[in-house]
């Protein structure tokens, strides 16, 4: 008898998610198997069913069950200027070129709860900028998103984001961007006066806007290479003339069909512009 390489919870796995996609157009049919299984178990043993189909089932006839599940398939992982080294490059071979422009526009995709929102803002208030910036900050998450607009993060996070603000090359007391309250830091307002928060996901969505820098970090190694290059296609087609695309520390661009359409600023810092 011929058996399929296949496992039940592997089909299981591929049901739900096609299920996802066609009642609530969520595509996550192309994201990576093995962290996607990862998180799927995690659910159901949080969730308590029994099994991937039994969370299907509940997918399917509750959408309160659907909101849970997305926040496990979606759990950010990320902290304020993330690969400070990163950050530092924007300052020195990204900010003035972007001086030049009257206007700008940058994305931030797959910004997950808001740390690199801010540590944009942040990074563009310093070097005089982000008076004149319209920042799209947009993730797949609803949840994700509402908390970015809060910009409220956990107090015992600051001393690594203090940490990383300085390796990054920030100017200012890092303390001078936030309110201390009751374990919690509040960010200045100010730095979102400027930012559009949107749900915007890469597998499904459509370019927005012209933009002359695109961060996309650490969102990519989630993908399989059909959804990377449709990201890609969604960067290129976003980026103005000679704009700049930031991925991140793991991600690189070097085996995409999208890879000669760009040349690299810093291929160790994964900063890349617009051919």
């Amino acid at each position: 008898m011929h058996r399929s390489e296949h496992s039940d919870v592997d089909i299981e796995l591929k049901m739900l998610m096609e299920a996802i996609y066609l009642k609530y157009s969520y595509d996550f049919r192309d994201y990576t198997g093995a962290s996607q299984k990862r998180r799927v178990l995690h659910a159901l043993r949080e969730m308590g069913c029994a099994s991937v189909s039994a969370l299907q089932a509940r997918v399917m006839h509750e959408p309160t069950a659907f909101s849970q599940l997305l926040q496990y398939l979606t759990i950010p992982v990320t902290e304020m200027f993330r690969d400070p080294s990163y950050f530092a490059a924007l300052r020195e071979h990204v900010v003035p070129v972007l001086r030049t422009y009257p206007s700008l526009k940058i994305w931030v995709a797959g910004c997950s709860t808001g740390e690199e929102v801010y540590s944009m803002a942040i990074l563009l208030k310093e070097e005089g900028l982000l008076e004149r910036s319209i920042i799209y900050a947009t993730d797949i998450n609803p949840q994700s998103l509402e908390k970015a607009r809060k910009g409220v993060f956990p107090l015992d996070s600051m001393r690594d984001y203090t940490s990383n603000y300085q390796q990054a090359g920030g100017t200012r007391s890092f303390s001078d961007y936030y309110t201390a309250a009751y374990n919690a830091a509040l960010f200045d307002k100010s730095l979102c006066e400027n930012v559009t928060f949107a749900d915007h996901s890469l597998a499904t969505d459509s370019v927005f806007a012209e933009t002359q820098l695109v961060s996309c970090r650490n969102v990519m190694i989630y993908f399989k290479k059909p959804l990377q290059e449709r990201a890609f296609g969604l960067f290129h087609e976003s980026l103005c003339h000679r704009g700049f695309l930031g991925l991140g520390s793991k991600e690189s661009i070097d085996f995409s069909a999208y890879g000669p359409r760009f040349e690299p600023v810093l291929k160790r810092e994964r900063l890349f512009r617009k051919r």
